[in-house]
């Protein structure tokens, strides 16, 4: 996996190695890389990186998700999700961006939502006009 997909600032916090197994619950601030095994659910404000010997059967709400491996369920971000040209995706996928290679097997559904946003976009320079309604004819 490319570590193009990082930004500077970000630090993996935790580990799911090869040959690892684990299945619970994970809760977490930061990155989660997955090299092994992993079932249940995971949830993040940051990234989740599926390595391409990673394979995860779970619940996933992240800021940001790459797919190298295999990831089964369903995936929910508020950023965006890759899917590199080795993952696999059987499940739904739901997220604001969505950026899959070529050679992807993605088997769901998938729902691009529009972007969170803090405030309405009310006053700003370039912000859309609300269209005004049409009055009726006579």
């Amino acid at each position: 996996m490319s570590d193009a997909h990082l930004s500077d600032d970000a630090f993996v916090n935790s580990i799911i190695g090869e040959g690892t197994r684990f299945k619970g619950e994970f809760d977490l601030n930061g990155l989660l890389r997955i090299d092994g095994d992993f079932s249940g659910t995971i949830r993040t404000r940051g990234k989740v990186l599926v390595g391409r010997n990673g394979r995860a059967e779970c619940t996933m709400h992240a800021g940001t998700v790459v797919v190298g491996g295999v990831v089964k369920g369903e995936i929910t971000s508020t950023e965006k999700v890759i899917v590199l040209s080795t993952g696999l995706v059987l499940g739904n996928v739901t997220t604001p961006r969505l950026i899959v290679e070529e050679g992807v097997i993605l088997d769901g559904a998938c729902r691009v939502t529009a972007p969170e946003r803090a405030a309405v976009d009310n006053g700003r320079p370039g912000a859309r006009e609300p269209a005004p309604s049409a009055a009726p004819r006579r």
